[in-house]
């Protein structure tokens, strides 16, 4: 379902590298057990197909013929092919500017949240150490 989350993206940001692989299929899934069981896990898979399938209608612009041919079985698509279907925008040579410095302000961004949190930790560790002697 890794595909369908890069669809589900915000169009304009769904980029890949040339060299990506990206691979549209029907759930699957595997189930025993009594008859009433398996009745209820082939609806459910079968509610999610489904789902899936006007999921990428949704977010590829493809009509329910074309998803559900492509998804009839594993279908694997270069970076040309899924810009081609819609799951993808563009191709990326190589990383811009832009990405690079988003890139290097996230990072910054968690590494201050981690901090914190450890900071948070330690008090909370040596308070309680002091509570308890």
């Amino acid at each position: 379902m890794a595909s369908l989350l890069m669809a589900a993206c915000a169009k304009g940001q769904r980029w890949a590298l040339p060299n990506a692989t990206v691979m549209i299929h029907q759930p699957s899934g595997g189930y025993s057990g009594q008859t009433n069981d398996m009745t209820i896990h082939t609806k459910q898979i079968v509610r999610v197909w489904n789902a899936l399938n006007q999921l990428y209608m949704k977010h590829t612009d493809q009509s329910i013929d074309v998803v559900e041919k492509n998804m009839d079985m594993d279908h694997f698509m270069t970076s040309e092919e899924a810009k081609a279907f819609g799951i993808i925008d563009e191709v990326i040579d190589e990383r811009t500017l832009e990405l690079v410095k988003d890139d290097v302000a996230m990072k910054a961004k968690i590494k201050v949240r981690v901090k914190k949190r450890e900071e948070k930790l330690i008090l909370v560790y040596f308070s309680s150490y002091q509570i308890l002697s």
